[in-house]
C-alpha cells in the first residue's frame, strides 16, 4: 500500500503513546440534567482523548467529527508538544493560514495522534465519519487508509450544503461537502436501513385487490440474454404474443411463469391485453431502503439551516453572531440512523456548537432510544456555547415562532403534470402519516417544486428533550513515577483504576520495572491469562492494563475483560 509522507510525520507517529494522562474531573455546576453519563469535556482533544482510553477504549460505537477544513481562513493553531524541534518552532507560526507553505502538514501532523486514539476508542462495531472539503479531503484518505487500513473504508457521501449557488464563486460554486465513512472492521460492519419515503410508498397500488396487499408492476422482459427466455404467451384477453418486445429476454423461464401466472403474480394490464409484468408485493421487499452517497439538502439539512437553529437556540441577533461553520442537526441525525443502534455511544473530539449531542438527544426522543453522547471542545466557549445549547436542548428555550419539517419535496416536470392525480394522492398520503403531528400540513410550490412541510406554532417555549450530561475539565497531568511507588495513587475516578477493586471494575497491572520484560510476549495479556483474571471473580468485571493484548476484544468482552494499553511513560526505565 502506497505510503503518506509528510514533514513532521516521524515525531507524531507515535506522540499519541506520550501524551500523559490527565484525570477527568467533574464540574457539577456547569452540569445538567439526570443522565451523567454523557460528557461534554474542555480541554485539549488530544489529552482529552488519552483521558477516555482507560475507560471507553473499545467501546466507542461512532466517532463523528468535523475537524478545521483547513481553507486558511481558520485561524487555528499547531499546539501539540511534540519534543521535535521543527515542530516547536511551528508554535510561533501560528495561527494557520493560507500563506503559510506548510499548513498540509501541520494538518497532517494535528490529524495523525488524535486519530491513533480514536481508532483505539472505537469498538469492533464502530465507524467514524469525518466532514471535510476539497483542502483536504485527499490527504485525508491516505492518512485513513494507513491507520484504519485500506481495506475499511466504507464510502465518501456528499453532502449538497448549499441551495443555490454562490455568484461571487471565482471558478465553480461550491456546494458540497464530503463524508468520509471508515469502520474499525468494514466486512462486518453494515448500514442500517432508512425508513421508506411516502413517495415509496406512494407508487404500490392494488387495482386487482389482491389479498396480499399493494404491489407494483415490474418488467419480465431484459436485454440480457436468457436461453429460455424467448417463448410466447397468450394474454387473458385472447391476444397472442409470440415473444418479449425486440431485443430483449423473458427474465424467468416458461414454468416458472405459468407457476406465477397461476399464482396471480403476473399483471396483464387492466383489459388483460398488456404485455406481461410481475407484481412485485409490498410485503415482500425490505423493510426500508439502502443508503445513497449523494446526501440532498432537502433530505439532512444544508448550512443555512444550521445557522438558523442556532439563531432560534440562542435569539442571537444576526447571523453575523452564530458560530461560523456550524452542521444541521437533520444531517448528523443522518448518520446515527445509519450507524448506530439505540444503546451507541457516540463521540464527537471537534465538538464546535454541540450540533452532536443534539442530535443524540433529538435521536432518543424520536426512536426511543438510550445512545449516550461524549463532546470534547478545547477554546473558551466549550462552556457558554457547546455546553449552553446542550443545556437548552434538554431543559428547552424561549422560542416564538413556526418551526417546519420537509414532508415531500418533487420536481414538477410535464410527466408529473400528465399524472397529477397520482402526485395529488402521494400528498394526501403525506397527510394522512402525519395527521396530528402538527398545527397545520402546507402544500406550496416554489421554483418548479412541489414542497410540502408541516408547521407547529411554538410560542413561548420550546420543550425540551430531556436528558443531561456531566460537564469535565482536564486535571493536571498524572505522575506516574509516583503512582508505581505509591507517593501519589488517586482514586479510581481520577484516573481510571488502581491496583484493587472499585464499583466498577477489579483492576489489573501487567508491569515490571525492566524494559526487557515490557517488550517481551510475557507482558502481553493473552487468553490464558485474561481466563485466569475472568475466573477469579467472574461476577464483576475485570479491567487490565497491560503492554499489549493477544486476544481480541470481542473475545475479552465475553469473559467480562477489558484491555487498556499502559501507560507509555511507564517505558521509561531510569538507568541506575
Amino acid at each position: 500500500m502506497p505510503e503518506l509522507h509528510f514533514k513532521g510525520k516521524e515525531f507524531v507517529y507515535n506522540h499519541h503513546l506520550t501524551v500523559p494522562f490527565r484525570p477527568l474531573l467533574a464540574q457539577p455546576d456547569k452540569s445538567c440534567g439526570d443522565d451523567p453519563e454523557n460528557l461534554i469535556v474542555q480541554g485539549d482533544n488530544l489529552h482529552a482523548l488519552k483521558s477516555l482510553l482507560p475507560r471507553y477504549a473499545g467501546k466507542v460505537d461512532l466517532v463523528f467529527i468535523d475537524p478545521p477544513y483547513n481553507t486558511g481562513n481558520e485561524g487555528w493553531a499547531y499546539n501539540d508538544n511534540v519534543n521535535s524541534p521543527l515542530l516547536r518552532d511551528w508554535l510561533d507560526g501560528n495561527p494557520v493560514n493560507k500563506e503559510d507553505m506548510l499548513r498540509h502538514d501541520k494538518w497532517l501532523c494535528l490529524m495523525w495522534p488524535r486519530l491513533k486514539l480514536l481508532h483505539e476508542l472505537l469498538s469492533e462495531r464502530g465507524s467514524i465519519w469525518i466532514t471535510l472539503d476539497d483542502n483536504e479531503v485527499h490527504h485525508a484518505r491516505a492518512m485513513l487508509d494507513e491507520i484504519f487500513g485500506e481495506q475499511n473504508f466504507v464510502a465518501t457521501c456528499i453532502w449538497q450544503k448549499n441551495y443555490s449557488p454562490k455568484n461571487t464563486a471565482q471558478h465553480f460554486s461550491e456546494d458540497h461537502d464530503y463524508l468520509l465513512v471508515y469502520a474499525k472492521n468494514a466486512s462486518d460492519w453494515r448500514p442500517r436501513l432508512l425508513p421508506r419515503t411516502p413517495e415509496m410508498e406512494a407508487r404500490y397500488g392494488n387495482p386487482d385487490h389482491d389479498p396480499r396487499g399493494p404491489w407494483k408492476a415490474g418488467d419480465l422482459s431484459a436485454r440480457n440474454y436468457y436461453g429460455e427466455g424467448t417463448y410466447s404467451v397468450t394474454t387473458p384477453s385472447g391476444r397472442r404474443l409470440s415473444g418479449p418486445p425486440s431485443g430483449r429476454y423473458w427474465v424467468v423461464s416458461e414454468s416458472k411463469f405459468k407457476a406465477m401466472d397461476a399464482d396471480r403474480r403476473i399483471w396483464w394490464g387492466e383489459d388483460g391485453g398488456n404485455i406481461p409484468a410481475i407484481k412485485r408485493f409490498l410485503s415482500e421487499v425490505k423493510d426500508g431502503r439502502v443508503p445513497q452517497t449523494l446526501w440532498f439538502y432537502h433530505d439532512v439539512g444544508h448550512t443555512q439551516d444550521a445557522k438558523k437553529e442556532l439563531l432560534n437556540i440562542f435569539d442571537f441577533a444576526s447571523s453575523d453572531d452564530v458560530f461560523v461553520t456550524p452542521k444541521p442537526t437533520a444531517l448528523v441525525q443522518r448518520v446515527l440512523e445509519l450507524a448506530t443502534d439505540e444503546d451507541a455511544i457516540v463521540l464527537d473530539s471537534f465538538a464546535g456548537s454541540g450540533t452532536t449531542a443534539h442530535a443524540v438527544l433529538a435521536q432518543n426522543a424520536k426512536d426511543g432510544g438510550n445512545r449516550k453522547f461524549i463532546l470534547v471542545e478545547c477554546e473558551a466557549y466549550a462552556d457558554t456555547l457547546t455546553a449552553e445549547r446542550v443545556r437548552r436542548v434538554i431543559n428547552g428555550y424561549p422560542f416564538h415562532g413556526t418551526r417546519r419539517e420537509e414532508l415531500l419535496r418533487e420536481k414538477i416536470t410535464l410527466s408529473t403534470l400528465k399524472k397529477a392525480h397520482a402526485l395529488l394522492d402521494r400528498v394526501a398520503l403525506v397527510e394522512r402519516q402525519n395527521e396530528g403531528r402538527f398545527t397545520r400540513i402546507k402544500s406550496t410550490v416554489k421554483d418548479g417544486e412541489l414542497i410540502v412541510s408541516g408547521e407547529t406554532e411554538v410560542a413561548e417555549q420550546a420543550e425540551g428533550l430531556g436528558g443531561g450530561f456531566t460537564y469535565c475539565t482536564l486535571g493536571e497531568k498524572l505522575e506516574l513515577d509516583d503512582l508505581l511507588t505509591g507517593a501519589s495513587l488517586p482514586a479510581f475516578a481520577a484516573f481510571g483504576g488502581y491496583l484493587g477493586e472499585s464499583a466498577q471494575y477489579h483492576v489489573w497491572l501487567l508491569y515490571r520495572p525492566d524494559l526487557e520484560f515490557l517488550k517481551s510476549r510475557d507482558a502481553a495479556l493473552s487468553l490464558a491469562t485474561a481466563e485466569r483474571i475472568a475466573a477469579s471473580d467472574p461476577h464483576k468485571r475485570h479491567l487490565v492494563f497491560a503492554p499489549a493484548r493477544y486476544v481480541p476484544q470481542k473475545k475479552l468482552l465475553e469473559l467480562g475483560v477489558e484491555h487498556a494499553p499502559l501507560p507509555y511513560a511507564l517505558y521509561r526505565i531510569e538507568k541506575a
